[in-house]
């Protein structure tokens, strides 16, 4: 069966013939290269420190071989960008949950957090020197590049309370603070960090104090203290690094759009960031449904001398993934579809959506794995563990749950409240008006 021939229904009248070519070479590329790859890229990356001074050779023969296939750039939207290869958001979605089942095909085809959202940052809001510096090389695959907007000590979840400073000193701006969870900025090959910071702490509009400025991450005065491990996995060459900076000076031109714009670029950014992650989280669901599959008709382990898929929880755990899974697709591929019929900001409400759906689903799904798997499941042996790692973290990463379930919770009662309660009174109205035409007592409970 063809990768095209599974597209939802839903999507199909959206999806190029171009596309649906793609998406078999990209389940192709993904299944036949990249996955059989992983273990050469751990071995290539060796242990120690030197994790985070190595590129595995492997890498660079995967992208070789994307770009031929033209699998290169997938996420750049054609409505909105002029970089890329073309696609819409909702066919690039498809994609992503095939590169979603690797933990190198993202990179492999140059469609990697967060260098996909930092070219998004260049692409939109950088003006040509910026483009010429740092989103060409990025769009090659020549360098990477780190995103760095949470600090320890405050709560992020509430970008407001950024405390990092950038102050204007001549031609230069001079910066200061902390940052962590810089993602990206261990990589070896990490040229660029795109930071957010506070210009004007004292503008009487709290979303207008914030800037992003590029900082190339050779500058003197900047520190990288460690990489912060996630349940254990350190991520690397990838990394979350924990950074300071003293007294780093970046010339004027690096800022980003303008002074004040912070928020603005952030909410550009985050938007097409979270239905990424949502799209290649689909993919890590539905691997780790494949392998609580392969686990359960295994002939070589039969708990109790039956096969686990004998037993009706075991199918029970499986039609609930399916489910599951398949719901959380259409979610997703519904906020694709209003992202490209308009834009991010158009599609918070379904970004939001598949932005606290998706993980949450995910790591049920995982979970179940793990459970028959049994000690097999929370170790190396299997990829659950990781992926598990991996998808937890998205509960907090771009936002937590609770943040974009107060909002969207906020901007549903406010759009609908006073329409609904408006139709539910004419309704009672009437029915009572029905029922004393007809000769009885008012009483309706509506």
């Amino acid at each position: 069966m063809s990768a095209s021939s599974r597209i939802p229904p839903i999507a199909l009248p959206f999806v190029s013939e171009r596309a649906k070519k793609t998406l078999d070479l990209v389940e192709e590329f993904v299944e036949k290269d990249c996955v059989p790859a992983e273990p050469l890229f751990q071995a290539q990356l060796g242990q120690g420190e030197s994790r985070w001074k190595t590129h595995p050779a492997i890498m660079e023969e995967l992208k070789a071989k994307a770009r031929r296939l033209g699998l290169w750039n997938l996420f750049l939207p054609r409505n909105h960008f002029s970089q890329g290869a073309g696609f819409s958001n909702l066919e690039y979605g498809l994609m992503a949950e095939y590169l979603g089942k690797s933990v190198v095909a993202p990179e492999a085809t140059n469609n990697a957090a967060p260098d996909t959202g930092n070219m998004e940052v260049l692409a939109k809001y950088g003006n040509e020197a910026q483009k010429q510096q740092w989103l060409t090389p990025l769009l090659e695959g020549q360098i990477r590049s780190a995103f760095l907007m949470t600090e320890p000590n405050i709560a992020s979840s509430d970008a407001t309370n950024i405390q990092f400073n950038i102050r204007r000193e001549g031609d230069y701006y001079i910066l200061n603070g902390s940052k962590w969870w810089s993602s990206g900025a261990g990589d070896p090959r990490c040229k660029l960090y795109i930071v957010m910071g506070k210009t004007d702490p004292n503008h009487p509009d709290q979303y207008k104090r914030q800037s992003v400025i590029l900082v190339p991450s050779d500058t003197p005065g900047i520190t990288v203290h460690r990489m912060l491990s996630v349940y254990g996995y350190d991520d690397a060459p990838h990394g979350h690094g924990h950074i300071s900076f003293h007294n780093v000076r970046v010339p004027v031109s690096n800022i980003v759009l303008g002074e004040g714009r912070g928020f603005e670029i952030i909410q550009g950014r985050l938007g097409p960031g979270r239905i990424h992650h949502a799209m290649r989280t689909i993919g890590a669901a539905e691997k780790a449904l494949e392998w609580l599959v392969a686990r359960v008709n295994d002939e070589r382990k039969k708990p109790f001398g039956q096969l686990l898929s004998s037993h009706g929880v075991i199918l029970e755990w499986i039609a609930k993934s399916r489910i599951e899974i398949d719901a959380a697709r259409l979610v997703v591929l519904n906020a694709a579809i209003k992202i490209d019929s308009g834009d991010a900001k158009g599609a918070l409400k379904e970004i939001a959506e598949a932005k606290v759906l998706v993980p949450q689903m995910a790591l049920t799904v995982i979970d179940r794995a793990v459970q028959a798997y049994g000690a097999a499941g929370v170790c190396q042996d299997t990829p659950l563990a990781y992926l598990w790692a991996l998808v937890r973290t998205l509960r907090i990463a771009d936002g937590p749950d609770e943040v974009h379930l107060q909002q969207l919770g906020r901007r549903e009662n406010r759009s609908r409240k006073d329409a609904v309660v408006g139709k539910l009174q004419w309704q009672k109205d009437e029915a009572d008006r029905l029922l004393t035409a007809n000769g009885f007592k008012a009483k309706s409970h509506l």
